[in-house]
């Protein structure tokens, strides 16, 4: 497939497609709370900030084997799983989450342009739709696909041609932002032009330039500036 051309005079047809975790939203925070209330219960030592920041990105089973050494064929792995998942449910309406610095004027930028933007994710709609929600992102957001709304979920594409077809958006028109490498496979193999979040949960032997996208950004206000670039004068 060949690599998509943005348009030089913005995005009168495309989008800007976030995933959630380490890319729109600081999420460590609340994993990092619900770890700390986890091993108080079983009374054993804290889990490091910098640890769980390091393994969000790969989700809920990363989390449990990373702080609890229990592997996913072990007999204790799904208890522990689901009582992290239940205390992280029950907590996201006082979530601790925010916008990564400069993602606000970012979001009021593209509003302003008249460019939908929307989320991407694997997390589940169950956890996703009220974190939006507690985060008073839900009326702003104009798309929200989870592993609940398709087949096969990133780096499969399917979720983000999803998302295009539901705003009515070419994907070749559309950038996704992203803190994987599963995140830039989805979207090239979707078309769209990629951004590496490398501001978000990157692995330190996993680092960015590594992931073949488009455009690597530090800072939301990178983007915002990047975007600028494109509109006419």
């Amino acid at each position: 497939m060949n690599r998509p051309s943005l348009p030089r005079r913005g995005l009168p047809d495309g989008c800007v497609l976030f995933d959630l975790d380490g890319t729109l939203l600081d999420t460590a925070p609340d994993f990092c709370a619900v770890l700390q209330t986890m091993t108080q219960e079983m009374g054993t030592a804290p889990i490091p900030e910098s640890r769980v920041r390091r393994t969000v990105s790969n989700g809920a089973r990363a989390l449990v084997e990373m702080a609890f050494g229990t592997r996913p064929d072990e007999s204790g792995f799904e208890p522990l799983l689901e009582r992290l998942l239940t205390l992280y449910g029950q907590q996201i309406s006082a979530s601790r989450s925010a916008l990564y610095p400069g993602m606000d004027e970012l979001l009021l930028y593209l509003e302003a342009q008249q460019i939908p933007w929307g989320v991407v994710t694997n997390k589940a709609v169950r956890f996703s739709a009220p974190l939006l929600e507690a985060m008073a992102l839900h009326a702003r957001c104009s798309v929200l696909i989870c592993p609940d709304h398709v087949t096969r979920s990133k780096p499969d594409p399917e979720p983000l041609l999803l998302a295009c077809q539901r705003l009515g958006r070419r994907p070749a028109a559309g950038i996704y932002v992203g803190d994987h490498e599963r995140d830039i496979n989805a979207g090239r193999a979707a078309g769209m032009y990629t951004i590496a979040a490398a501001y978000g949960y990157l692995a330190a032997d996993d680092p960015a330039q590594h992931w073949g996208a488009d455009l690597i950004i530090d800072e939301a206000q990178a983007l915002t500036h990047w975007l600028q670039t494109l509109q006419p004068a």
